[in-house]
């Protein structure tokens, strides 16, 4: 029909506005439908296009024809069809390129998961496991340092004595008069009262259970300590003194008692009951009033376990006891027979009695 302008039947192309309007405000993108939205399509589209704005124009009379001027307007068609040409042609690869990646990377399912989790576990546990080790072998490299250094040392110790032993010989010295010019008088006298300390507790001999009492009670004296704390307090409230006199730093009894005065004052009646409580004598009434702390008992009840303790385990060598057949030449073989007795002594008894009787053969 003259005087219309064509549509186009092509889904995307252009719809071309009246010739009095702008090229540019006619142009007008349709909406692409399903997939068409790749660039040839847009591309093929731009030349449908293009081919509409210079080739449809009314129908007129062929002798006017030759007059009619050429349309003007491609060269600003063609700019505003690159343009939405290069649009699309960058918008088409993103999208692209995140179809592809979805397509390429499927969602996970719960199998995948439990396996990717119970590989993360057993790398956790390898790591755990080699970090031990490390620790332990280290461990273990400081012990074998630390032992091999001190057997080194000993060595080196036993050596330096044997070389002095070997000197002084050499020069017919004395080795042990030597020594003892570098002991002073009282460290003698204290390693002498040592030795014979150590004699008298040697002694196993039974005499009577009062020489027993007597040589236990001389023991536990060796492991009594004394409660100064509580008898420097004591001293403090019998003679008067301000508290913690007789505990103070660089200060002792004795001078605490030189600046005492005893015409200070009357003494109260705490201080007298604590003055003879401490200080007693013959004349005194007080007996049996001493009421110890928990430490106290404890540390006597500690005291007897460990007695008891050692009377259970205490295991001496009989000298008289019976032991029957000798079938050892020493110390260490008697031992060494009777570990092999406990297993093998019911197979070659009927063996060592033939052997007795004599009929073996």
């Amino acid at each position: 029909m003259a005087g219309t302008r064509k549509k186009s039947t092509r889904k995307g192309k252009a719809k071309v506005q009246p010739k009095d309007r702008s090229p540019v405000d006619d142009v007008e993108v349709v909406e692409v439908a399903g997939d068409v939205g790749t660039v040839e399509s847009v591309a093929e589209a731009a030349k449908e296009f293009v081919e509409e704005m210079t080739s449809t124009k009314p129908e007129e009379p062929r002798e006017e024809k030759a007059e009619q001027p050429v349309v003007k307007d491609k060269p600003a068609t063609m700019e505003v069809v690159e343009e939405v040409v290069e649009e699309q042609k960058e918008e088409t690869p993103a999208a692209t390129e995140e179809k592809e990646g979805e397509a390429q990377a499927p969602a996970m399912t719960m199998e995948d998961r439990k396996k990717k989790l119970d590989l993360l576990r057993k790398r956790m546990q390898d790591s755990a496991r080699q970090n031990r080790t490390a620790v332990i072998e280290e461990s273990t490299k400081l012990k074998t340092s630390a032992r091999e250094q001190a057997r080194r040392e000993k060595q080196m110790k036993l050596a330096e004595v044997l070389r002095t032993k070997a000197e002084a010989e050499e020069r017919g010295e004395d080795l042990d008069r030597k020594k003892n010019w570098e002991y002073t008088i009282e460290e003698n006298d204290e390693w002498e009262k040592k030795k014979r300390r150590k004699e008298r507790n040697a002694d196993f001999e039974f005499h009577d259970e009062e020489q027993q009492a007597r040589r236990r009670y001389k023991k536990d004296l060796v492991h009594l300590k004394p409660d100064l704390a509580s008898y420097n307090k004591q001293k403090e409230l019998a003679l008067g003194l301000a508290p913690g006199s007789l505990e103070k730093n660089g200060s002792s009894s004795s001078s605490a008692l030189m600046n005492f005065n005893p015409q200070g004052g009357a003494l109260t009646y705490e201080q007298q009951q604590a003055s003879e409580t401490l200080y007693r004598d013959a004349n005194t009434l007080l007996y049996a009033d001493n009421k110890p702390t928990d430490e106290a008992i404890d540390r006597v009840i500690n005291k007897l376990n460990i007695d008891q303790d050692k009377r259970n385990k205490f295991s001496r060598k009989r000298l008289n006891e019976d032991e029957g057949d000798i079938t050892y030449i020493n110390e260490r073989n008697r031992v060494f027979n009777k570990k092999i007795a406990r297993y093998y002594d019911k197979y070659t008894e009927e063996i060592r009695a033939s052997f007795e009787r004599g009929t073996a053969l």
